[in-house]
């Protein structure tokens, strides 16, 4: 029994070390404050027409 505590009690301190670590950057850690620029190419915005397919019908003529 001693081992499974002593294993227990390990696996313990290592959560709440990760938990400790993460409630400080939480809490002390201010994100910075800047611009965002995000580049979008020029086909996503004017997207070309569709043409529309052909039936493969042979085209009239009008002369033979």
């Amino acid at each position: 029994m001693p081992t499974l505590f002593r294993f227990l009690f390990f696996c313990g301190m290592i959560a709440g070390s990760i938990y400790a670590v993460m409630f400080a950057l939480a809490t002390f850690v201010e994100p910075r404050e800047r611009e965002v620029t995000i580049r979008i190419p020029s086909e996503r915005l004017n997207p070309q027409p569709a043409t529309p397919a052909t039936t493969g019908a042979i085209p009239a003529t009008t002369k033979p």
